[in-house]
């Protein structure tokens, strides 16, 4: 597993989809469309049934694509090496978890523990993150990440909670490496019914979204 490229593909597209299907049946459709709208991060959290199962299908259905898959809240050493097993090439986790820390680094995969204050970011960052997850980020803003990198500008960061395409922008100019978006790019109504397209055309000004920000940033 080949960490570099992973980082870098997630920071290129800028977006991680975070998937919370209620059907696990849904979710290889899902991807297809997302990744059709241009998101290659994708999130499979252990809250869809069956999840490190749904993502072995991933990895082995779509492994000549463009895909970067990952795992979300995973909370805990065994399940990390589930998922890594199953083909998670990033395991992202809503707390800071020693044991997860340390398991996703001994099997070669992208480290994204969450944090909320600034020690604890910073204790993630020192045990090993290569990016960290401020969660949940709809109370602190933008300029949250603009007041911690100017005093630990070695920070990689990305927020989670309350991004929409609105405030993408926003969030990459304050610092962000990238934006995870959970039902602000997977609207669960569209998802219920099957209507896959509207769920491609958010991904698509979310694409748009990162790219006008990284533009203006030149």
């Amino acid at each position: 597993m080949n960490r570099e490229l992973t980082l870098k593909e997630l920071t290129d597209c800028g977006v991680v989809a975070v998937i919370r299907a209620p059907d696990p049946k849904q979710v290889l459709p899902l991807v297809g469309v997302l990744l059709e709208g241009g998101v290659t991060g994708i999130e499979v959290t252990m809250s869809t049934p069956n999840a490190i199962g749904v993502i072995g299908e991933l990895s082995r259905s779509l492994s000549g694509s463009a895909m970067c898959l990952g795992a979300g809240t995973v909370l805990d050493a065994d399940t990390c090496a589930a998922v890594i097993h199953a083909g998670a090439r990033f395991v992202v986790s809503p707390v800071l978890e020693p044991t997860v820390v340390e398991t996703t680094r001994r099997l070669g995969a992208i480290c994204i523990p969450g944090a909320y204050t600034p020690t604890e970011i910073f204790q993630a960052w020192n045990m090993g993150a290569d990016v960290v997850k401020v969660f949940p980020a709809n109370g602190l803003g933008p300029g949250y990440f603009k007041d911690l990198l100017t005093v630990m500008p070695q920070l990689k960061l990305t927020p989670s909670g309350g991004v929409d395409v609105k405030t993408t922008g926003a969030w990459l100019a304050a610092g962000a490496v990238m934006v995870g978006a959970g039902s602000s790019l997977i609207d669960k109504a569209a998802l219920s019914a099957g209507n896959f397209g509207v769920i491609r055309e958010t991904a698509k000004q979310f694409i748009l979204a990162v790219k006008m920000a990284r533009e203006q940033l030149r």
